[in-house]
């Protein structure tokens, strides 16, 4: 019985961490990567008093994210859940119908790309802000249905120019990497 206590108990820690670096991941998503069932991962959430996937994100969206002065509404692609201008910004885009080409059900790249650049722009605490060049990799593809994570943090400023980094993940997985050159055109902070 103690090694079953011990094996639980080490799911838990491992489902805490998960949902600490991604907190997009669903119980689905959870019971693959632990090789459990859905219905363990939901016990083992109400154990931890982890709230479910939609309560999560109602959580991180009254949290840590700001409005960003450098985009009006809409202008964004992704949805914002963490702003903390100057520092650190977190957006998630779920990959629909229209994003991917029909064959294949891969997502477009023009859209992953405007993820990250448009996140990279709201991370600059500055009324305008325009890239000046861009620097991408794409790791895999992504598809339908697949939810991207997008974290961008400022890697150096000078002046009125920043050099963001965005890592782009689908599960823990790297899907695109990008080094955004933007700059502060005016009113900044």
């Amino acid at each position: 019985m103690a090694g079953r206590g011990r094996r639980r108990t080490q799911r838990q820690e491992l489902l805490a961490g998960y949902l600490r670096t991604n907190p997009f991941l669903t119980d689905e998503d959870l019971a693959q990567v632990l090789g459990v069932s859905v219905q363990t991962v939901r016990l083992d959430r109400l154990r931890l008093q982890i709230p479910e996937l939609r309560e999560r994100l109602k959580q991180l969206a009254r949290g840590g994210a700001e409005l960003p002065r450098s985009l009006a509404e809409g202008e964004l692609i992704g949805e914002l859940v963490e702003l903390v201008a100057g520092l650190r910004a977190t957006s998630i885009l779920t990959v629909t119908r229209d994003m991917v080409l029909r064959r294949t059900r891969m997502a477009r790249g023009h859209y992953l790309f405007a993820q990250a650049n448009s996140l990279a722009v709201a991370l600059i605490d500055s009324e305008v802000v325009v890239t000046g060049s861009a620097r991408v990799r794409f790791r895999r593809p992504v598809y339908y249905g697949e939810k991207v994570l997008a974290r961008a943090t400022i890697g150096m400023k000078k002046g009125n120019k920043y050099v963001v980094k965005v890592t782009s993940t689908v599960q823990n997985d790297v899907v695109m990497e990008g080094r955004f050159l933007v700059v502060a055109m005016g009113g900044e902070a």
